[in-house]
């Protein structure tokens, strides 16, 4: 009986696949309440090959955070050359792309979970940075006002809260008010 062929992965696809399950696991307990043992589990390693791939559990959060804050922003830029293309407000666009993204509840959290670790300077660094690239291609894109700008980022701030506690599903008063977006910071 022959033997079966075994496809190895390379170091770089087994981050990626690490990092698919870290983003689940992280997502569910944030970077304190998360045992690297259970993201090895989900990944189908050993904890050992875990920390030969990310040295500590916080290297790994900061690479999770890292991919979050590029996905983000790739739908920005998306969003803002689609919108140019078709003539179309590109601060709106980036708004409803951003909405679009609020539906990855793991994306969500993990966006929260980041906001959380700031204590850890790294991982504050790495939040940092994401902003400004955002904050940077907001600007280039839209050509909003910095008030403008702010306010698209305070709005969404707000969406990132109500879509964590799930307010839509709310019908109280208080949610109401809070999910009527106004028209004029980009977000429908």
């Amino acid at each position: 009986m022959a033997a079966a062929s075994r496809t190895l992965s390379t170091a770089e696809e087994r981050r990626e696949e690490i990092l698919e399950a870290a983003e689940r696991v992280f997502a569910a307990r944030g970077l304190h309440g998360t045992p690297t043992i259970e993201i090895a589990k989900a990944a189908g390693i050993s904890q050992a090959y875990l920390f030969r791939l990310f040295p500590t559990k916080a290297e790994l959060f900061m690479a999770l955070v890292e991919r979050c804050n590029a996905r983000v922003l790739r739908t920005f830029a998306d969003a803002a050359d689609a919108a140019r293309a078709a003539g179309e407000p590109v601060l709106a666009a980036m708004g409803r792309a951003y909405i679009g993204l609020l539906g990855d509840r793991n994306l969500l959290l993990n966006q929260l979970n980041a906001h959380a670790a700031c204590d850890d300077p790294a991982i504050r660094d790495e939040v940092r940075r994401g902003f400004a690239q955002l904050v940077e291609l907001v600007e280039r894109a839209s050509g909003a006002s910095a008030e403008e700008v702010r306010d698209f980022f305070a709005q969404g701030m707000l969406l990132n809260v109500l879509a964590a506690m799930r307010a839509e599903e709310v019908d109280e008063h208080w949610a109401q008010v809070l999910l009527k977006r106004p028209p004029d910071v980009g977000c429908p």
